[in-house]
């Protein structure tokens, strides 16, 4: 093992010794780094906490993130990750990261375990609690490269958003009506409602079925007929003709 030393200069100064041997410690993990050195650090804080069995990684990027955005964001992780896993897949990654990120300009994306979220966002709609709902069902899905349609990834993340959502109230977010002209190719609340429409006439299962086809590589076009009876386009003109769902918010 290579050790670890510092130089001193030929007239010793005592100030340049004691800074050095201060780096010096810290370098060895046994005091912390020197304020000058903290402040290069590449992110505000980095925090792990584990409860029920799994561990949230909250890294945050920006000064300005409220604590009480971060501790919300924090318990709707181990409230509502925990019944997405129960429910879809058991066998889910027990260890997430939230990582706040500056340099990200969408609202959220989830890719392998780490979620990125823009803290502009976060400002903004403070409210929003329940985006982290949606993402990690993204983490709980797994779901093989072009192993389903996107608009039915999304579409089943934003129903999990909706039977699962904490805040949706608060925060205005809501299954939008059903107008002439949509299609479930339009993904996100849009399938979220229809699948919502389906738990409640006759396949309460199916949302369950789909999810794990295609985490498994067997999601076909033809799974909506073997599980009920009719085509996908069949079971939307259905939707179509009578489109009234019962809705409720947290």
């Amino acid at each position: 093992m290579l050790g670890v030393g510092f130089f001193i200069p030929y007239f010793f100064d005592l100030a340049f010794v004691k800074s050095a041997f201060l780096h010096f410690l810290a370098a060895l993990g046994l005091l912390a780094a020197p304020a000058a050195a903290q402040s290069h650090r590449p992110f505000v804080s980095r925090d792990s906490l584990t409860k029920q069995g799994y561990t949230l990684v909250f890294i945050n990027k920006d000064s300005a993130l409220a604590p009480v955005t971060k501790q919300r964001m924090t318990d709707a992780f181990f409230q509502v990750y925990p019944q997405e896993a129960k429910r879809f897949n058991p066998k889910t990654l027990r260890k997430v990261t939230f990582f706040v990120n500056p340099a990200y300009d969408g609202v959220a994306a989830t890719d392998n375990g780490l979620v990125d979220y823009n803290p502009k966002w976060l400002r903004d709609h403070p409210e929003d609690i329940d985006v982290v709902t949606h993402e990690v069902m993204h983490i709980v899905q797994a779901y093989p490269n072009d192993s389903a349609p996107g608009w039915l990834t999304e579409g089943i993340a934003d129903y999990a958003r909706y039977v699962y959502g904490i805040n949706n109230k608060a925060g205005k977010w809501a299954l939008p009506d059903y107008k002439a002209g949509q299609s479930y190719t339009n993904s996100y609340r849009i399938m979220a409602r229809f699948l919502v429409w389906l738990d409640q006439h006759g396949h309460p299962k199916l949302v369950n079925e789909l999810d794990a086809a295609a985490r498994t590589r067997t999601y076909t076009p033809s799974i909506w007929q073997q599980k009920t009876g009719k085509t996908l386009d069949e079971l939307w003109a259905a939707y179509a003709a009578q489109p009234a769902v019962r809705l409720t918010y947290r």
